[in-house]
């Protein structure tokens, strides 16, 4: 009795400080995003040479893969401008048609927020404008790069903020584009909003709802990598991020695994993952993650802290890093060891 009397404590404790007790911010309820994206109707009814188009609600990214490479270049192109949203968010499309499809898709929004977006040197290998927006942008080759790296991030990402103004080497881009600087040729970096995220820190970001449903998203894009040929990915998950690594992970072919401030991941130690990844974590002396309970109650609370010597993650030095999102300033540390895993010289 005394235990349950702790254990329900704790998980209030929880529920406190991600109300706002600690001084965080409280968060609107999310509506997540989820299915085929906008267009499918238009994109089921059509035809190609007599033959009906992949489901994107249900066809695999590697039979997507398969369709298009059966394709002349025309009959892509005709899909590619009838069908743009459709397109440009097609797991297992080619890579070089989503960069185009999303170009297009951006500029018909006709929102000032998104002009950024169908600028000709971005290479938006996702776009969906409902709800606040997801995206996902490469830097690197894609098509070419010896290794892939993929950053997940956690709350108030969306494509409205993608390209607002941040403090350096924070947000999905900026993260991206750090690692991508550090790495050099080596590896390209797609920075992923593919969910949609909490706002604020309340109990959307407690809970794992919105993982969830970003955790089923993160495994198909993934699954689209793979189909088009690009090497296993490294998945660097940041803060609420974290959480849909943890639930995406036994779906991916991830090669390594890597959080940093992170509240949990939802499973009591590495092998509750159940993934063949290498599983890394990281976390700054000052980064205020470290004042949330590592508690589950109720779907209240992620678990297990990484970074504990018992759930058996590989610590990746941060000692010099700087609050929440310091882990991809150059000159860290952290920004080291990353480096050094998304060119797979860790073994």
């Amino acid at each position: 009795m005394r235990r349950f009397a702790r254990t329900l404590g704790t998980a209030a404790l929880a529920v406190a400080v991600v109300a706002g007790t600690a001084g965080w911010a409280s968060g609107d309820t999310q509506a997540a995003v989820t299915g085929p994206p906008p267009g499918t109707a238009a994109w089921r009814a059509d035809t190609v040479s007599g033959r009906p188009l992949p489901d994107p609600a249900t066809a695999a990214p590697g039979e997507v893969a398969r369709f298009f490479a059966g394709l002349e270049e025309g009959a892509r192109r005709e899909l590619l401008h009838r069908h743009p949203l459709v397109v440009g968010n097609l797991d297992g499309a080619p890579v070089s048609l989503r960069y185009e499809a999303n170009r297009l898709a951006a500029a018909a929004t006709g929102e000032a927020r998104y002009a950024s977006l169908a600028a000709p040197d971005r290479q938006v290998l996702a776009f969906d404008p409902r709800g606040r927006g997801q995206v996902a942008e490469v830097f690197g080759d894609l098509e070419h790069a010896a290794h892939v790296a993929v950053i997940v991030p956690g709350s108030d990402n969306d494509a409205t903020a993608y390209d607002g103004r941040r403090t350096p080497h924070t947000g999905p881009a900026g993260m991206a584009r750090s690692l991508r600087e550090a790495a050099g040729g080596a590896a390209a970096v797609i920075a992923w909003t593919g969910y949609t995220t909490p706002v604020g820190v309340g109990l959307d970001a407690a809970h794992g709802r919105l993982a969830q449903a970003g955790a089923v998203r993160l495994a198909r894009f993934t699954a689209g990598l793979d189909a088009v040929g690009a090497p296993d990915p490294a998945l660097f998950c940041h803060s609420y991020g974290s959480v849909v690594c943890g639930l995406a992970a036994r779906h991916t072919d991830a090669a390594d695994l890597v959080v940093l401030g992170s509240p949990g991941m939802r499973a009591e130690n590495c092998a509750a993952l159940r993934t063949g990844a290498r599983v890394w974590a990281a976390r700054g002396p000052s980064d205020w993650i470290a004042d949330i309970p590592n508690v589950a109650f109720g779907g209240i609370g992620h678990g297990t802290d990484p970074t504990s010597p018992a759930f058996g993650a590989r610590r990746v030095p941060a000692a010099d890093v700087q609050g929440h999102t310091g882990y991809f300033t150059p000159g860290t540390q952290s920004l080291a060891a990353f480096t050094s895993i998304a060119k797979g010289e860790v073994r």
